[in-house]
């Protein structure tokens, strides 16, 4: 069930990607020449009006072919004569798509909720030395630990485990204000006859309204663009590695994990399904990176390319950038094999 789903979520997210191409194009005038789900050889291929709509037998990927998109032409409605604004848009729609597709998965998984966990602290475990009459207290709300924003109650953990040691800075909300608490002391402890230790405290939690699963929604996926930055961060700094790095097969593996290791079918579904939402944002996030291939490294040679020609009215040859976005393609679709022959053989190697 987790591969059958993950090939649906998969050719979802392309075809929303895609779509969100498609459709600025179109309703700016952009003449579209194909509209391709997958790639490789058509299994089914049909054309309407101006435009072939391809379905290709290699689940990977898809494309929406535009008229002189890297390279001149004569069709007044190429991509290149329209204006520069409108090309951003087309450029950028991809990931606005992406990124509402994962907003609203996550819509979906909290609204079947029977509560959503908010980041205030609830019940206090005798033992626990966080709350105590000089810190923190029962119903104060995390805003920021370490400098880094409360969006979701997982974040409390999450955060407090990416700088080790026993004291953090809090900015918590009490009553309707805002405190500070410098290297405040958060120790655990053994309770009872456990083994690992705890906080010692648990978390409150909300009713499931309309307004209370648009918010966590909405929660949820700025959090996941924060954690692909910090991700990212910590590749460029050297905090994590090439062994860090997940591909398709990956997730794959880790839909199925999280699948395997629920209670019911149903349960199994919303933990592949808040996994759906997060690699949406991921993939909407990635997407507008500034590296050549990407919808990222279009918009912003794009960017300075009409920067370039409004100042010295001098017009740069689309085959440079078509050049330039082929050597990063190439590039790209290496470093996706590395990452899926090691996700492989990590499978193997359990």
């Amino acid at each position: 069930m987790s591969i059958a789903f993950a090939i649906l979520l998969f050719g979802l997210l392309v075809l929303f990607h895609e779509l969100g191409h498609f459709t600025t194009a179109k309703l700016f005038g952009v003449q579209v020449n194909e509209f391709s789900l997958f790639m490789g050889p058509a299994i089914f291929k049909k054309k309407k009006g101006e435009t072939l709509y391809a379905l290709r037998c290699i689940p990977i990927g898809g494309y929406c072919a535009m008229e002189g998109e890297d390279k001149d032409t004569e069709s007044p409605r190429s991509f290149q004569k329209a204006s520069w604004w409108k090309r951003l848009i087309i450029l950028l729609a991809g990931s606005f798509m992406n990124f509402l597709m994962g907003f609203l998965i996550f819509a979906i998984v909290f609204s079947s909720a029977k509560q959503i966990g908010q980041p205030v602290i609830g019940a206090v475990e005798n033992g626990c030395t966080i709350v105590r009459e000089d810190g923190l207290q029962v119903g104060d709300r995390f805003l920021e630990i370490d400098g880094e924003k409360v969006y979701v109650v997982s974040d409390v953990s999450w955060l407090l485990s990416l700088n080790p040691g026993e004291t953090h800075d809090l900015v918590v909300e009490r009553d309707g204000k805002v405190l500070t608490f410098d290297d405040y002391q958060m120790q655990t402890h053994i309770f009872g006859n456990e083994t690992t230790p705890r906080y010692g405290f648990s978390f409150g939690a909300e009713d499931v309204t309309f307004g209370s699963v648009l918010r966590q929604s909405w929660n949820q996926s700025i959090n996941s663009v924060r954690m692909v930055r910090l991700s990212i961060t910590m590749l460029v700094t050297g905090e994590a590695g090439l062994n860090d790095v997940t591909g398709v097969i990956g997730m794959v593996q880790v839909m199925d994990e999280s699948a395997d290791a629920a209670e019911s079918n149903s349960d199994a579904i919303l933990n592949m399904l808040y996994l759906g939402g997060f690699i949406a944002i991921n993939l909407a996030v990635m997407n507008l990176l500034p590296i050549p291939a990407l919808d990222g490294g279009r918009a912003l040679f794009l960017l300075l390319t009409t920067g370039f020609e409004k100042i010295t009215r001098k017009k740069i040859n689309p085959k440079f950038e078509s050049y330039l976005h082929g050597i990063g393609m190439i590039l790209l679709l290496a470093l996706m094999a590395i990452v899926m022959f090691k996700d492989i053989f990590v499978i193997f190697k359990r």
